[in-house]
């Protein structure tokens, strides 16, 4: 029995340390959205993290890597497009939060010139 405290006590440890690594908490664009073309991407995450690649890829045609990325850890990232055609896009970015953990993922947004502009996400809404 003893055993088994040590294990359940071990797999509640790990499950907490998963859920402290930093990760997406939503985008501008916004996951699924249709908006005008965006003069940014932003990216918002849950702590500090260095964002080590960061892509945009319009379906049928090569990803650009987007730049300048920040050297330092932040939470809110904001990096200049221009020129996005209509269409659909996926970002693509990779990052290393403070404790080290590489996480990386995709969202997709579709450009329409008859669409809003891209906006900040509700609170509560989440893209990931």
């Amino acid at each position: 029995m003893k055993h088994a405290r040590i294990t359940i006590a071990s797999l509640l440890l790990a499950a907490n340390a998963a859920q402290a690594h930093t990760h997406l908490e939503s985008s501008i664009p916004s996951n699924g959205s249709k908006v005008a073309a965006p003069t940014a991407i932003e990216l918002r995450f849950s702590g500090a993290a260095r964002v080590t690649a960061l892509t945009l890829q319009q379906t049928g045609v090569v990803a650009r890597t987007l730049a300048p990325l920040p050297a330092t850890a932040m939470k809110v990232v904001s990096v200049p497009v221009s020129g996005l055609a209509a269409g659909s896009y996926t970002v693509t970015w990779r990052v290393a939060g403070e404790d080290g953990h590489v996480m990386s993922g995709t969202f997709q947004f579709t450009v329409d010139p008859a669409a809003p502009a891209a906006a900040a996400p509700a609170p509560g809404k989440h893209a990931h």
